[in-house]
């Protein structure tokens, strides 16, 4: 069994991550797996670049053109759409010719286009394709938010500012329509929340879909002496430390406002805690969190080495994600697996994560009140320990690489069954 995964990237971002990952966790039971990128970070060997770099930013910088022009030259929700106008063609590779399947992941960015996805479809390979966000139900939008226009086809897209019924929108909607009507994919969501988006959306009523989460390593993930790894990142080894993460720590997406507003409130409401509560911020623009919030921030930088990351979420009391798009975050399986309970919204795939006071605390609504009210719990809470445990205990048991790996070569085999 021979599995070419294809992502635009190999490390930034977390669908990166996480078909590295799943790689890993193939090689590791058996498979022989490859995984085929625009943009390679490492020198592992089973990663393949596609190369061409003037050509792929040529590509990258015309599907941007033709958004940027579509949403009346505004640049503000530049990144939150995609159109596959331009792509590479990698039905000529021979990493695509040696493969039985092919298993797509995060693809855009003018890293496939839908007329090179037509090709994939008309070789007669299986084709599996992963959900990491709502990109392929939808037509143009990584996260439809309130938007219900892709349950039908859809137009009027406010992604980019349109009052057309008929926009670019609806334009790509018919061209994925006709896609999927070609050829039958495999669609796999990493969460049951996106399942039931995918399930409402016109262009996978006749698709297959199925739930396999997002693999995690854990014998690197695992828990640690909090001291031993302050120590080691020359933290404070007294007080307590709260974990914010993002690629962008200003992006509101992440909930940035949230966790300013949260951070204030506790500090009015308790304010002993400006003396013994400090934050660990990872990702770019800490600085700016730094003057909007009434505790010390601890600057890390964009952390790119894992080993750096588990000592980070071992030093660490709780992990705290007030984001407002999300799938099934990387960051929660990683901090949970490394013992730390994690705080926060009920967005996407977070509740099927987040076990409500037995392994972190789930808000009830996106309200920084109430996130306010969970980080306090948590880090007052005579249950520490055991909420530490049994988020361990969570992880091991539905998202470890053993448990992933069996559940896609069951897939694979059973796509495999059917071409011959």
């Amino acid at each position: 069994m021979r599995i070419l995964i294809v992502n635009t990237s190999e490390r930034t971002g977390g669908a990166a991550v996480a078909a590295g990952r799943l790689v890993e966790a193939l090689k590791n039971h058996g498979v022989k797996a490859k995984m085929l990128v625009r943009d390679k970070q490492t020198d592992r060997i089973s990663t393949v670049a596609l190369g061409g770099g003037w050509r792929q930013l040529r590509k990258f910088l015309w599907e941007r053109l033709v958004i940027w022009m579509n949403s009346r030259f505004k640049r503000e929700r530049l990144f939150s759409v995609d159109i596959a106008n331009a792509g590479n063609d990698i039905t000529r590779l021979p990493e695509f010719q040696e493969a039985d399947l092919i298993h797509l992941h995060w693809i855009n960015q003018g890293m496939l286009s839908l007329k090179v996805i037509r090709k994939i479809l008309a070789s007669g390979k299986p084709v599996v394709w992963t959900m990491h966000d709502m990109w392929p139900c939808t037509g143009i939008c990584h996260h439809a938010r309130t938007c219900t226009a892709f349950h039908e086809e859809c137009g009027h897209c406010p992604m980019i500012y349109s009052e057309k019924r008929h926009d670019l929108s609806t334009r790509i909607f018919r061209k994925k329509q006709r896609l999927y009507e070609a050829a039958s994919i495999h669609f796999v969501t990493c969460s049951h929340w996106l399942e039931g988006m995918a399930r409402q959306s016109a262009l996978l009523a006749h698709q297959s879909v199925s739930v396999i989460p997002n693999p995690i390593p854990t014998t690197l993930f695992h828990p640690m002496n909090k001291k031993v790894c302050r120590d080691a990142l020359q933290l404070p080894t007294e007080g307590k430390l709260l974990l914010f993460g993002s690629v962008k720590l200003t992006d509101k997406r992440k909930g940035i406002d949230y966790m300013v507003e949260a951070c204030q409130l506790l500090a009015k409401q308790h304010p002993e805690l400006r003396e013994t509560l400090s934050i660990v911020a990872v990702g770019m623009h800490a600085a700016e969190l730094q003057a909007l919030v009434p505790f010390k921030v601890h600057q890390m930088g964009y952390v790119r080495e894992e080993q750096r990351l588990v000592q980070i979420y071992n030093a660490a009391d709780l992990y705290v994600i007030p984001s407002l798009d999300e799938n099934l975050p990387n960051t929660i399986m990683e901090a949970m697996a490394c013992g730390t309970p994690c705080v926060g919204f009920p967005t996407g795939g977070i509740p099927e994560m987040i076990d409500h006071l037995h392994n972190g605390y789930l808000t009830a609504s996106h309200d920084a009140g109430q996130l306010a009210e969970g980080i306090y719990t948590l880090l007052t809470t005579p249950h520490y320990d055991d909420l530490s445990r049994q988020a361990v205990a969570k992880v091991n048991a539905s998202y470890s690489e053993s448990t992933v790996a069996h559940q896609y070569t069951q897939l694979y085999a059973q796509l495999l069954k059917k071409t011959l």
